[in-house]
């Protein structure tokens, strides 16, 4: 048990939603006095870095309405219920870029807002990606287009802001530490 552990008293669901559900708890603290925690509930989702073969770094284009303006990211959804991250991987893949893979490596998860939300995003990569010979129906009330572009160019959105949310930084981060591995080197070498 860890010292700072907050214990449960009462938990209420608020809001059940297609995405999450969002429940107030009353939790007793470690000093003894008691509070409220508003959280919300995510069954996880995964992002996949996705790299062609000409180096270009597969990105996404939609709009995100909480934010009320666009940005660009790597492909990414949410986790079905008994599914298993890489199969998300895969058909998030599929679905938004029209690219498959054979070769998904794990890179690792990451909590996304953990003061008052569960969500989970595990990273995948991939720089063998197959062209689907027909396009897989993504979500109806989803909306993007697709973008390739270079390591330098997605910096350079980075800084611009166009890509500025955490699992497409974390990525494009990635890449920079690790582009020996996942990118070609100007002689062509692996």
């Amino acid at each position: 048990m860890h010292p700072f552990e907050e214990k449960t008293i009462q938990s209420k669901g608020i809001f059940k939603g297609k995405i999450i559900d969002v429940q107030v708890d009353d939790v007793v603290l470690p000093d003894g006095n008691t509070a409220k925690r508003e959280l919300v509930k995510h069954p996880g989702a995964v992002g996949v870095i996705a790299i062609t073969e000409n180096q270009k770094i597969v990105l996404v284009e939609q709009y995100r309405k909480p934010l009320e303006k666009a940005l660009i990211e790597i492909p990414a959804g949410k986790l079905e219920p008994g599914e298993a991250p890489e199969i998300t991987a895969i058909r998030e893949l599929e679905e938004e870029t029209g690219y498959t893979t054979d070769k998904l490596t794990y890179i690792g998860s990451f909590y996304t807002s953990p003061g008052f939300a569960d969500e989970i995003v595990y990273l995948y990569i991939t720089n063998q990606l197959k062209l689907l010979e027909e396009k897989v129906p993504g979500d109806d009330d989803e909306f993007i287009e697709i973008r390739e572009f270079t390591l330098e160019e997605a910096v350079q959105l980075v800084q611009e802001q166009r890509i500025h949310d955490a699992k497409s930084n974390y990525a494009v981060l990635y890449l920079q530490l690790h582009q020996h591995v996942w990118l070609q080197n100007e002689s062509g070498d692996e």
